[in-house]
C-alpha cells in the first residue's frame, strides 16, 4: 500500500511539474524577459528622443513633460505585452483602461484644451520669458510658461496666472519680439501758430534726442486739421527698451519748447452764447 502511494504520489508530481510547472515557468520567464528588453529598448528610444528635442532646442519643460508621456505609453505597451504572455486577457485590460482614459478626458475637458495650449505655446513659441505682451484679456511680462498656466507680472507689479487656453485661442501681441518700435504721438498747435516754425521745431527735437534711431527715418508730418488745432504726427524709431522712455521725455519736451516759442498748444473749447427774449 505505501509502494502504491509512493508511486502515485511521484506520478503526480510528475504530472504536475510536466503540466503546470514548466510552461508556466516558460510563461514567467519569457514575461520577465519582455519586460526587461521592452524596459531596454524604452530607454534607448527615450535616449534617442532626448538627442533630437537638444538639437531642436525645445524648452526643457515641454521635453521633460513629452518624454514623460512617452515613457508611460511605451511602459503600457511593455506591461500589457508582458502580462498577455502569462495568460492575462489583455482585451479586457485595454477596454477597461480606454473607458477610464475616455471618462477621465471628458471630465477634464478644460484641463486637456490648456494642455494641448501650452503644448503649442512651448513648441512655436510666440513668447519667451521676460517678453512683454498683451494676450488672454491681459498685458504684462512673462515671468514663467507652464503646462496648463502661463506666469504673468503686469508693470504694477501684480502676478496674474493666465490659463493657456484664453492666451493661445486670442490674439497675442507681443511688444518685445522685435529689437525696435515706432512712437507714435500727435502734437496739436493752434490755427493762429506759425505752421512751419513748429515742423522745424519737432525735427530738431527728434534729430538731438541719441536715443531715435536714424533708420527708419523718423516722420514728422501734419495729419490733420482738427476742429481746434492742427496735427502734426511725430513718429521716431527707437530700441524696444527706450520705447516709454522716449514717448514721455519728448511729450514734456515739446510743451516747455513751445512755451518757450510762443506756439500755442490748443485745448477743447466751448463758447456759450446767452440770448434775452422780450420781456426779460
Amino acid at each position: 500500500m505505501e509502494e502504491q502511494l509512493s508511486l502515485f504520489s511521484a506520478s503526480d508530481v510528475e504530472r504536475y511539474i510536466n503540466d503546470y510547472a514548466i510552461p508556466w515557468g516558460i510563461n514567467i520567464a519569457m514575461a520577465i524577459a519582455i519586460y526587461v528588453i521592452g524596459k531596454i529598448v524604452v530607454g534607448l528610444l527615450l535616449s534617442v528622443f532626448r538627442r533630437v528635442m537638444a538639437k531642436s532646442k525645445y524648452d526643457d519643460m515641454l521635453v521633460d513633460f513629452l518624454e514623460a508621456i512617452i515613457s508611460a505609453i511605451l511602459m503600457l505597451f511593455v506591461i500589457v505585452a508582458s502580462l498577455d504572455q502569462l495568460g492575462v486577457d489583455t482585451t479586457s485590460l485595454v477596454a477597461i483602461l480606454g473607458a477610464a482614459g475616455l471618462a477621465i478626458g471628458l471630465s477634464l475637458q478644460d484641463s486637456l484644451k490648456n494642455f494641448a495650449a501650452g503644448v503649442m505655446l512651448l513648441l512655436f513659441k510666440p513668447f519667451k520669458a521676460g517678453d512683454f505682451v498683451e494676450a488672454g484679456g491681459t498685458a504684462g511680462s512673462i515671468k514663467k510658461i507652464g503646462i496648463f498656466t502661463t506666469t504673468m507680472t503686469t508693470p504694477d507689479n501684480k502676478e496674474i496666472i493666465v490659463p493657456n487656453g484664453n492666451i493661445y485661442s486670442g490674439n497675442i501681441t507681443n511688444y518685445s519680439a522685435k529689437e525696435t518700435r515706432r512712437v507714435d504721438m500727435v502734437v496739436g498747435i493752434g490755427y493762429d501758430a506759425d505752421l512751419l516754425k513748429a515742423k522745424q521745431i519737432l525735427q530738431e527735437m527728434v534729430s538731438a534726442d541719441e536715443r531715435i534711431l536714424a533708420e527708419p527715418a523718423p516722420t514728422v508730418a501734419v495729419s490733420e486739421l482738427a476742429d481746434s488745432s492742427v496735427n502734426f504726427v511725430v513718429r521716431p524709431w527707437v530700441n524696444a527698451a527706450d520705447f516709454w522712455g522716449v514717448k514721455f521725455d519728448f511729450t514734456e519736451a515739446v510743451k516747455l519748447r513751445f512755451d518757450q516759442e510762443g506756439i500755442s498748444i490748443p485745448f477743447p473749447q466751448m463758447d456759450v452764447h446767452l440770448h434775452k427774449t422780450d420781456g426779460e
